[in-house]
């Protein structure tokens, strides 16, 4: 991958791909341009066989502060029935997919402030490292949105558990890293100094695994962990998103 990136930094280290967050000045908060160049990013992977593992970070302070709701109003006023905005999640969608269904292994490294949106990154990863001083949050209902960013709520409850995601999502409290581990949110928790060797710990083993045994192995957990979900009504995730931004956005103007 030989692009000129403007919100990410794309390494290879041999079979090992490290893509990381760029935009530090906003808490790497997801714009449509990082959703665009991380679709790229992800579109190309399955094409390249050289790689085994990526690793998702974030430079400066924060891994992900969210979304980038700067980006709201205008998409708003671009056309009646935010049609713009439904676009945008759709594209939300479609990475948290690319993520979860690539043929790589998908490794999140976090720091900082986890939340919302970047939450919903991590969580579509297949392993996740934290640092002890990370800090999460669900912020959307706070905000008057409900959680509907990348088809994050199934994702959620498989991973942490119906009862504690309803108290983190009706709250929108902050938890820390300790608290992440033990709802399954992160996989492990470090010293943030640490961090970097936590993920090579997972990326060495990784690297000698025979790509089809890997391949497979996510097929069938993606296939055994989405068994009993009857219908995918996170297909619906963009436009409840758009209707009730639509709705704060028109009830501020009148």
């Amino acid at each position: 991958m030989t692009h000129d990136f403007k919100t990410l930094l794309v390494t290879h280290e041999g079979p090992v791909l490290r893509v990381r967050l760029n935009s530090p000045e906003t808490g790497n908060a997801i714009s449509g341009l990082i959703l665009d160049e991380l679709l790229t990013v992800l579109g190309e992977l399955d094409d390249d066989t050289d790689i085994r593992v990526l690793v998702l970070s974030g430079e400066g302070d924060d891994f992900c502060l969210g979304g980038d709701r700067s980006e709201f109003p205008e998409l708003l006023a671009e056309e009646a029935g935010g049609l713009a905005l439904r676009a945008l999640g759709n594209k939300a969608r479609r990475v948290c997919d690319a993520l979860a269904t690539t043929d790589v292994v998908t490794i999140a490294r976090l720091h900082g402030g986890v939340v919302g949106a970047g939450v919903g990154l991590a969580l579509f990863c297949d392993l996740r490292a934290g640092a002890d001083t990370c800090r999460f949050r669900f912020p959307e209902l706070g905000l008057g949105v409900p959680p509907a960013w990348g088809g994050i709520m199934p994702r959620l409850l498989q991973e942490a558990g119906a009862a504690r995601v309803r108290e983190l999502i009706l709250t929108a409290r902050n938890f820390d890293a300790a608290t992440a581990q033990e709802l399954s949110i992160l996989h492990t928790v470090v010293p943030e100094d640490e961090l970097d060797a936590a993920v090579t710990r997972w990326t060495k083993p990784l690297v000698r695994r025979s790509p089809t045994a890997l391949r497979t192995a996510k097929l069938m957990m993606n296939a055994y962990g989405n068994a009993n979900r009857l219908a995918d009504a996170t297909l619906f995730d963009a436009e409840l998103l758009s209707s009730a931004l639509s709705g704060a956005h028109q009830a501020r103007r009148d």
